[in-house]
């Protein structure tokens, strides 16, 4: 029998990029949630990289973000505006990058669920943190 898994959203937080990045995910048998959580300090020096993967939902917490649709982050084909509380719904294989906007805290803070779960996130139980950063294959 599967188990319940837990995890809060603003503590515990693992460090991806220092001073930059923090996450958390947990991974279940047909979906993934990670929370993503940039920090000015140097979340805004992090470039960006388009990646595709399952349908996502993503729920903004704080701050906002650009999210620029298609492979070539340097020409995007069109452009999605999430600010604070808004859902956006990504399709299945659809290639995304983002620019974040802080809020007066220096935070960028959103939720990400994503169907079937993400294989960069490890399996079921075992999660691991990941995002595609320009820099990462």
């Amino acid at each position: 029998m599967a188990k319940c898994q837990v995890f809060n959203f603003d503590r515990d937080l693992r460090e991806v990029v220092e001073d930059g990045l923090y996450m958390q995910a947990v991974v279940g048998e047909a979906l993934s949630v990670g929370v993503v959580n940039f920090r000015a300090a140097k979340g805004s020096d992090i470039p960006a990289k388009s990646h595709a993967h399952g349908e996502e939902a993503t729920l903004q917490l704080r701050g906002g973000c650009t999210v620029n649709l298609g492979a070539d982050v340097d020409a995007p084909e069109g452009a999605v505006e999430l600010e604070e509380g808004v859902v956006m719904i990504m399709p299945a294989d659809r290639y995304h990058s983002g620019i974040n906007r802080f809020d007066d805290g220096g935070m960028c803070l959103r939720l990400n669920v994503v169907t079937p779960p993400r294989a960069e996130y490890g399996k079921s139980g075992e999660a691991k943190v990941y995002y595609p950063t320009g820099d990462k294959p």
